[in-house]
């Protein structure tokens, strides 16, 4: 674990399970319908429960880059952020943006609803297929520049699954901070 200090909160990088931490809220890597899947977005969805689901349903999608908030279910983490990040498709179809608005937007949804903390995976580097050393640079400048700012979060999380992304993400951060 990595763990530093951005203007009196906290910014952790952990090698681990999202479903099991213990933050205000989790963010899921969504797809747009709100429909639950693979990776990251079934895993919640199977820990969470149905009520996870019955509150997608209710909110009906997200856009990509977008970000709701649902019940946590059966979570530890009282509630879950679905953003939408983009699909690969080489870095000519926006993806940068919309992947950095997938962060703004889940964070901004974190401050409208006075949370102290979050715990994010790795946005659109699973079957989405955004490369890891790109996608860890724009969601650690997007975290740390919010921090930078005013802010109710006290501690923002990264939980990467597998030591190769948490590395990636480790490397990225060094490199921003020197």
């Amino acid at each position: 674990m990595i763990s530093f200090r951005i203007n009196e909160k906290t910014l952790e990088l952990v090698e681990g399970d999202i479903t099991l931490q213990t933050t205000d809220a989790i963010a899921n890597a969504a797809n747009s319908g709100l429909r639950g899947g693979g990776g990251v977005d079934g895993a919640i969805h199977r820990a969470g429960g149905p009520a996870i689901m019955e509150a997608c349903r209710k909110i009906g999608g997200c856009p990509p880059g977008e970000a709701v908030i649902t019940t946590g279910g059966n979570l530890a983490a009282k509630f879950v952020i679905h953003t939408v990040g983009p699909i690969w498709h080489g870095g000519t179809k926006g993806e940068p943006e919309i992947l950095r608005n997938a962060y703004k937007n889940s964070l901004n949804v974190s401050e409208k609803n006075e949370l102290k903390s979050i715990a994010f995976p790795s946005i659109s580097t699973g079957v989405y297929g955004y490369p890891i050393s790109e996608a860890s640079e724009i969601a650690l400048s997007v975290v740390i520049k919010h921090l930078e700012g005013p802010s109710s979060l006290e501690l923002v999380r990264f939980v990467l699954f597998g030591n190769d992304n948490y590395d990636a993400y480790v490397k990225t951060l060094n490199k921003i901070r020197s």
